[in-house]
């Protein structure tokens, strides 16, 4: 099976020792986004609400690169340093995905990267 990089400038450059994407078959494993903007490659601001949306435009853009969308998405995972934050989440993420919704899981942790307050990361099936 080969396996590729995906990159893309619509999404925040990797910050570390990984890529933003690897796809391995039909199969794409998106990394982990936080809600950096990919052309100032600084934290969003205005709330929470525009760093979730900043989370899945990111998801979206390297999605996009691979060549697929996110409705390929059969998982999701969520991570939230306040899960209070959870009920924003499912509003935001309907916009992003359509129905039939992938599987997902969402996880509350102490810290994120770079103090972020979501992350997101999600597998595509583009086959």
């Amino acid at each position: 099976m080969t396996r590729s990089i995906i990159q893309t400038d619509k999404a925040p450059a990797a910050i570390g020792t990984y890529s933003q994407a690897v796809r391995a078959g039909d199969t794409v494993y998106v990394s982990g986004q936080i809600p950096l903007d990919p052309a100032t490659k600084e934290m969003v601001t205005g709330g929470i609400e525009a760093e979730i949306r900043r989370v899945f435009e990111n998801l979206k853009a390297v999605a996009e690169a691979a060549g697929g969308s996110l409705a390929h998405a059969v998982k999701v995972n969520i991570y939230l340093t306040d899960l209070a934050h959870f009920a924003k989440v499912n509003e935001i993420m309907a916009q992003y995905f359509p129905q039939p919704y992938p599987a997902r899981a969402a996880v509350g942790v102490a810290q994120l990267p770079r103090g972020a307050r979501v992350e997101a990361e999600c597998i595509l099936h583009l086959g």
